[in-house]
């Protein structure tokens, strides 16, 4: 027998065979949850950058209502600096009304970015689960369909009443076809979940970094009119 792969897939039995096609379209998934969480995490940028500079200009002329207007607008609302701008801008303005202390509507503005911020960092960690489950099990995976290709090898040997490594070479070159597959997977899904993290906490910085200077913002404000 040859052992290159298409003569070693002809070859292999029902279940290996099953396990490499899963592992195959467990690759496919994780490539297609990279790419359309890419996808999302550009549009979240984009939109930033084209709301950011607009929203700071409306807070430096002082047009708190206009900015927030501006930031709820339903074309901005996959921007992250624009939803924790918002509900920062929101909390604050509640607070006023409500006749809180200036610390109180500081914290309760702090309070309403770090709540955006944390809702849109779950929208953006969506489906990287998935990513994590394949990263962990496609090796066992791939080791169950390995496994079960050395019992049939060695079945065969058994039935047809040959020995040595000769007769069971084949056999065992096929099962760890799994093995190898079950590995790549994983490391492709891993890859990309770690990748996917790494961006999600470049969108957490930003975040972050519009809480904060939303609250200077306010703070310099109340003592510009105190």
């Amino acid at each position: 027998m040859q052992f290159g792969l298409i003569e070693m897939w002809e070859s292999m039995a029902a279940l290996p065979r099953a396990v490499a096609i899963l592992l195959i379209a467990l690759s496919i998934v994780s490539l297609y949850r990279l790419i359309e969480r890419l996808i999302v995490f550009s549009k979240a940028r984009s939109k930033s950058k084209v709301v950011a500079p607009k929203l700071t200009n409306l807070l430096k002329q002082g047009k708190v209502q206009e900015a927030l207007n501006l930031s709820t607008k339903k074309e901005y609302s996959r921007s992250h600096l624009a939803r924790v701008t918002a509900a920062g801008i929101r909390h604050f303005m509640e607070g006023k009304e409500s006749n809180l202390s200036m610390e109180e509507q500081i914290e309760t503005a702090q309070r309403g970015t770090d709540r955006a911020s944390t809702v849109f960092t779950q929208e953006m960690k969506k489906g990287l689960s998935t990513l994590g489950t394949i990263a962990t099990t496609a090796p066992f995976i791939g080791l169950f369909g390995t496994i079960f290709g050395i019992i049939n090898a060695f079945r065969g040997m058994a039935l047809t009443g040959s020995g040595g490594i000769g007769a069971v070479a084949s056999g065992i070159a096929e099962a760890l076809i799994a093995t190898a597959l079950g590995i790549g997977v994983a490391i492709i899904a891993f890859w990309c979940f770690n990748y996917l993290n790494q961006k999600i906490d470049v969108i957490d910085g930003e975040m972050s970094n519009t809480s904060s200077e939303i609250m200077d913002y306010f703070v310099q404000k109340e003592q510009k009119g105190s």
